[in-house]
């Protein structure tokens, strides 16, 4: 599994995206504020030079329309001009670009200079004579209006040849709270559209593959619990979706093999009932019919053949009983029940019990069993009574194959970590497609192995020994040795 990069993760994207949108956002907004308040605060031309324009154009304007709308006007023909300024005529008619931007009470200034200074008549001696252009002395405070300091600059608007009114302008750029309340409107729209931009920006980089990717793995968790385990999230990426689509996929995997598990669990219940009702059927239908036999009052026996009978039925019961017994033992090794004692075993003493027990069938066939075990005081732990069962069914399956005559070798060794203990017999073998099936409950391969005299068990002995040794947290194995026979080879670990 991937480990999540921090960088990547859902939740530092979305922060990053955050403070990058607002980083750019506040630089745009300081950029267009320094432009706009620079537009403002400083104009490109002189107080003088819009106040000479703004009379030129209003004294055009009158001599086109005597009854001009002052103050629309204005606003329209200078809409773009951000330094604000102030008309006054002499019949009472006043008007300005941006009235909220002029100093507070330029107007009334304006309107007590000009009653003070007069008309301009034509061709006098006043100020701005002839061309009707203001000069140093046009300003206000130079004669000690208004806190003496200048304020403002005045151009005549004259209209053939008559002064009708005055232009004012500011000499001193706005204030700040002036530029501010300019441009605030428009930074506050380019604001909502940045704001707008980015959360779109966001949505469709950060938040549009999220949601594909939760949506698909919302898609597959409800295939999931539909039944269907071959499903699969998309893990690519490295946020918190990803990893929560590895952990579907691994949660996918499990349910999967369980789902596996569980198949080949009810088929290997299945298989085994038909198994085991198959070997009990064997027996009982063999003690049915001779019972049957027995009980049939028109058919006379005589004692040897009623004795015949009789022995027959009980060879089948025993052999019932057996096959109960290997059963019952069976599903008890493998369930896990029963209290098992570990303790120390020594082998030698385990192989010499091996061979009392089995000790009249060497002798009745001839055959020689040995026991070498290296070290001779080489030990295991575990539950003695069941290695010695795995051992004995081990011993009893070597010589059920072993013709007479023939030999069997029980050998021990260390092998590093391990504890190695071998069964071989000098029998026909093991042939090798039936190898990997051996340990399987019921399987027999003694119609391979046709030199048997001996008959073959339940077909569960194997599968006992194969449950002990894995209890034990070892292995069994099965291989025909090299110059024929067979050999199991059990291995334990020491520190079992």
């Amino acid at each position: 599994m991937s480990r999540l990069t921090w960088y990547r993760s859902l939740y530092w994207r979305i922060a990053f995206g955050f403070i990058a949108l607002l980083a750019v956002l506040l630089l745009v907004q300081a950029a267009l504020f320094l432009v706009l308040t620079g537009r403002v605060l400083r104009s490109a031309r002189s107080a003088v030079e819009l106040a000479n324009e703004v009379a030129d154009a209003v004294s055009f304007e009158l001599v086109r329309n005597p009854g001009l709308e002052l103050e629309p006007w204005l606003r329209e023909r200078f809409s773009g001009e951000f330094q604000p300024f102030l008309v006054m005529l002499n019949d009472g008619r006043a008007g300005s670009n941006r009235p909220n931007a002029l100093p507070p009470n330029f107007a009334r200034a304006a309107r007590q200079r000009g009653r003070g200074r007069g008309d301009f008549p034509p061709g006098g001696t006043g100020p701005g004579r002839g061309s009707g252009r203001p000069s140093d002395r046009d300003d206000f405070g130079r004669s000690g209006s208004l806190r003496g300091d200048r304020l403002a600059v005045l151009a005549p608007i004259v209209v053939e040849g008559r002064q009708v009114g005055v232009a004012a302008v500011p000499a001193n750029p706005p204030p700040f709270t002036v530029a501010l309340r300019e441009v605030g409107p428009l930074l506050a729209w380019i604001a909502v559209g940045l704001l707008t931009v980015g959360a779109a920006v966001m949505a469709l980089v950060i938040f549009r593959p999220a949601r594909q990717r939760l949506h698909a793995l919302e898609e597959a968790a409800a295939a999931l619990g539909a039944g269907r385990t071959d499903v699969r999230a998309v893990e690519t990426g490295g946020d918190e979706v990803s990893s929560l689509a590895r952990t579907f996929n691994r949660m996918a995997d499990d349910l999967g093999a369980r789902a596996l598990a569980l198949a080949a669990s009810d088929q290997a219940r299945r298989q085994l009932l038909a198994d085991v009702s198959h070997e009990l059927m064997t027996p009982l239908a063999a003690i049915r019919g001779y019972t049957e036999t027995l009980a049939m009052p028109e058919l006379t026996l005589d004692d040897e053949t009623r004795l015949r009978y009789l022995a027959i039925v009980g060879e089948e019961t025993q052999k019932l009983e057996t096959l109960i017994g290997d059963l019952l033992d069976l599903a008890r090794v493998e369930g896990g029940g029963g209290a098992w004692a570990v303790e120390v075993v020594r082998l030698e003493d385990l192989f010499g019990r091996v061979r009392d027990r089995h000790g009249p069938t060497l002798r009745e066939r001839r055959i020689e069993m040995t026991a070498a075990v290296e070290p001779p005081d080489l030990t295991v732990r575990g539950d003695s009574h069941r290695l010695e069962q795995a051992l004995q069914n081990l011993a009893a399956n070597a010589l059920r194959h072993t013709p007479d005559g023939g030999r069997v070798e029980l050998r021990a060794v260390r092998d590093g970590g391990w504890t190695a203990i071998t069964v071989r017999d000098t029998g026909p073998g093991i042939p090798p497609e039936h190898l990997s099936r051996v340990f399987d409950r019921f399987y027999k391969v003694d119609a391979s192995r046709a030199a048997t005299e001996t008959p073959s068990g339940s077909g569960l002995g194997l599968s006992i020994v194969r449950a002990i040794i894995e209890r034990h947290g070892g292995v069994i194995a099965a291989t025909n040795a090299p110059d024929r026979g067979a050999l199991f080879e059990i291995r334990l670990p020491v520190s079992a």
